[in-house]
């Protein structure tokens, strides 16, 4: 889609805190946008930053007997820091302590003061410090006196300020929400504020006097007063675009989408379109509103010792992971919540046991039946081609995706996509087909599981931009750069895939060592009795189950030096399919028996705890017929 361009924002952050789960949501959010939208060929531009000023600013930094710039310094950097290793790709990083931001926000007061709707008056009111923001009897008629936000006792301050004419807009701002629905999303957000715009507003408290702040950015039109740090801070979506001559704004800001959590709601979707509309400037095309993380039905909090380290999750269980986990659990527009037994349960099931193992079980066969060469699709079944209509649409369904923030609902789709390959393969046999000699009809298999796996990838890329690049390497492809065309080029030569998603173990912590459940280990055996094991690195070429049983599958192995045939009793726990192309340990010296009338020549290796059995494997590829010592 030439010319066609597209602006993301994050909230800039508020620097009175180290960096946590609830930040790196938001952008990598924005940073999943804007690489699909670079993959449908917009024009992009994203930004994040941090909000410096401020009396909570302040009285962080003098409770802590700090410089307040040395300290917003030093906390913008860790958020400037951080990004890059969650594999961010913002375009620019904007504060709001440098002089092109300020700039811009004076120049904006100075015409809206021009213009009438900024007026001095007299106050008082319950005051939070921790929000900035003046409340009122009824936001607080839950529980009078405290802030509803962060539940601290309100300060009353009474004083002179100058004040913007919120009232004056309140109408237009209705309009402008109920004529526009793509305006604000998710609905019940939509709702909230015209519920808020049902009563009058009052207006808006929008300076300081500089005896009771000092760190804040001055009135143009009175340097006895600061700038309320919700007007600074707003701003800066426009100053980081060099408002009002520079080349970006013109381009990018007519197609402006800000991403916000809940608790901001009031700023972004009340007070900044009508501080833009009495500045006579454009309002932004888009809000979008996401809920609160919180940490295993906990809210996250400092004094529960419950906050999520991005990085520390990122490390500990890979980035793509992460990046997808909260991606994928967060409802947008509900609450979410975080927790490791979560994140484990998705890498195994949609990320392992069904992408990976995919892409294990396709590259696998394209070696073995086609000489590794990507086959060639011809004469399509209704079958082929209707799960490649799948993919079709599933790709004609992202804009509507994108417009909503729905990519939790979007991956699930894809996911069911690959899911949906599996069976495909399973029911197509092409391993009965090749046996059969129908090599061309193997050969459309594989092409169509193929095209669906460089389809999954192209659609994952933005999500898990490491983890994809390695699944379309596999195939002979670089990484995506649209998504016009996924179909694959036959003849491409097909590396044989290492595993991308590790099976993770979750161990449920405990206070106490638990009793061991394990089975009494049997008596001793001299080290030469162990010698004479020999274990080696398998991989499953076939799989089916053995008929009249549902304990068994019938697998052949590829040793390096031979092929053999094993019958394990692992069906309760794996499917057929699941096994094709996965790398086990097999006792390869242990004499053959037979089960079932089929002749069984080795044995795997299991661990096992009560009903649960996992196949032990390399932990990374290692061809057939490795030793194991």
């Amino acid at each position: 889609m030439p010319g066609k361009t597209y602006y993301v924002t994050t909230p800039i952050y508020y620097v009175n805190a180290d960096p946590h789960l609830g930040h790196a949501y938001t952008t990598i959010m924005c940073d999943i946008l804007r690489r699909y939208y670079d993959l449908l060929g917009y024009d992009t531009y994203f930004l994040t930053g941090t909000d410096e000023y401020g009396q909570n600013i302040m009285r962080v930094a003098q409770q802590s007997n700090r410089d307040v710039k040395e300290m917003v310094d030093a906390n913008s950097a860790k958020f400037r820091a951080l990004w890059p290793q969650l594999n961010i790709t913002n375009d620019d990083f904007i504060r709001t302590t440098e002089e092109r931001h300020s700039r811009v926000v004076q120049a904006i007061l100075q015409r809206t003061y021009d213009n009438g709707d900024i007026y001095m008056a007299e106050y008082g009111g319950n005051y939070c410090v921790r929000c900035e923001r003046f409340y009122t009897d009824k936001e607080t008629e839950q529980k009078p006196g405290f802030c509803p936000i962060h539940e601290t006792e309100l300060e009353h301050i009474k004083e002179k300020n100058y004040f913007f004419r919120l009232s004056k807009y309140q109408d237009w701002l209705r309009e402008r929400i109920e004529s526009d629905r793509q305006f604000l999303a998710p609905n019940q957000f939509r709702n909230e504020v015209l519920a808020l715009l049902r009563d009058p507003l009052d207006d808006l408290c929008i300076s300081r006097p500089v005896e009771r702040l000092h760190w804040g950015i001055p009135l143009p039109f009175d340097d006895k007063f600061v700038t309320y740090v919700w007007y600074d801070a707003l701003v800066n979506y426009m100053s980081a675009l060099g408002y009002p001559d520079d080349e970006k704004f013109q381009k990018y800001w007519p197609e402006t989408t800000h991403m916000i959590a809940k608790d901001i709601l009031r700023q972004h979707a009340v007070y900044w379109p009508c501080f833009l509309k009495a500045a006579e400037i454009p309002t932004f095309k888009r809000l979008r509103v996401h809920g609160w993380w919180t940490v295993e039905g906990k809210k996250m909090s400092k004094s529960l010792g419950n906050v999520i380290d991005p990085v520390e999750e990122a490390n500990k269980w890979g980035l793509d992971v992460f990046r997808y986990f909260v991606a994928r659990e967060m409802t947008f527009g509900s609450d979410g919540d975080y927790s490791a037994k979560s994140l484990v349960a998705r890498n195994n099931a949609e990320l392992a046991d069904d992408l990976g193992n995919l892409l294990s079980r396709v590259t696998a066969m394209v070696g073995k039946y086609c000489e590794g060469a990507l086959p060639a699709l011809s004469e399509p079944t209704d079958a082929d081609q209707t799960l490649l209509r799948g993919l079709n649409d599933l790709i004609d369904a992202l804009p509507g995706h994108l417009e909503n923030c729905t990519i939790h609902s979007f991956l699930a789709k894809v996911n069911q996509v690959v899911t949906l390959t599996n069976r495909y393969i399973t029911e197509q046999a092409p391993w009965a087909k090749f046996k059969a000699g129908e090599t061309d009809r193997v050969g459309t298999i594989l092409a169509v599981a193929s095209q669906m796996l460089i389809g999954a990838g192209h659609l994952l890329y933005p999500v898990m931009p490491e983890r994809m690049a390695e699944l379309l390497e596999a195939f002979g492809l670089g990484q995506p750069e649209s998504l016009e065309n996924t179909a694959p080029p036959a003849g491409n030569k097909i590396q044989p895939a290492k595993p991308l998603f590790p099976q993770l173990e979750y161990i449920e912590p405990t206070l106490e060592a638990p009793e061991s459940q394990a089975a009494p280990v049997k008596p001793e055996i001299a080290f030469e009795d162990f010698a004479k094991v020999d274990l080696r690195i398998a991989t499953v070429l076939e799989a089916e189950p053995v008929p009249k049983t549902d304990k068994l599958l019938r697998l052949t192995i590829d040793l390096g030096m031979e092929k053999r045939q094993i019958v394990a009793g692992i069906a309760q726990f794996y499917k057929a399919e699941e096994m094709i192309g996965r790398q086990i340990v097999v006792v390869a010296n242990l004499a053959p028996r037979k089960l079932r009338g089929l002749e069984s020549k080795g044995m795997l290796l299991a661990g096992r705890d009560g009903e649960t059995a996992i196949l032990l494997g390399p932990g990374g590829d290692l061809p057939a017929g490795s030793e194991v010592s």
